[in-house]
């Protein structure tokens, strides 16, 4: 792998972090900009790295490297959620999966897979953007619905 193709797959990594990030920022979550931009990083550092262990190429390494992201991240997402916790109230659920998500992005930038980010980064910020007006619509309706109003 060639000098502009590790810059390319850890900058668009890190950008595609940073957006993710941006918009946690925008809602005031305790994640945002650089610790998302971080962890898609990081993420694709390693896999690339893996890439690189991998010389019988048979993805042997990529696979367990990849493996171990997805096992270290949920416990940073899993400190994310216990430090939110008030009371009976969990918080910091979209924060901690923003987190995991956010690592799977990195692998795929790691691997290249271009489309695939495309695609996924469509569906992130749909949900993301959509998800809490769709939310309190619903809520909304169905208090309506049962007289909660």
């Amino acid at each position: 792998m060639d000098t502009i193709e590790i810059l390319t797959r850890l900058g668009i990594a890190a950008f595609a972090g940073a957006a993710i990030g941006l918009n946690r920022d925008i809602h005031g979550k305790p994640t945002g900009v650089r610790t998302l931009g971080l962890v898609s990083l990081g993420s694709a550092l390693i896999v690339v790295a893996g890439m690189h262990l991998d010389s019988k190429g048979d993805g042997n390494e990529v696979s367990r490297v990849i493996q171990g992201i997805i096992t270290g991240i949920g416990f940073l997402g899993a400190g994310v959620i216990v430090h939110q916790q008030e009371n009976t109230v969990t918080r910091g659920l979209t924060t901690a999966t923003c987190i995991w998500l956010t690592s799977g992005i990195g692998i795929i930038c790691g691997l290249a897979a271009w489309r695939l980010l495309t695609i996924s980064l469509l569906f992130v910020f749909l949900l993301l953007i959509l998800g809490g007006p769709v939310e309190k619509a619903v809520h909304r309706w169905w208090d309506r619905m049962n007289g909660d109003v």
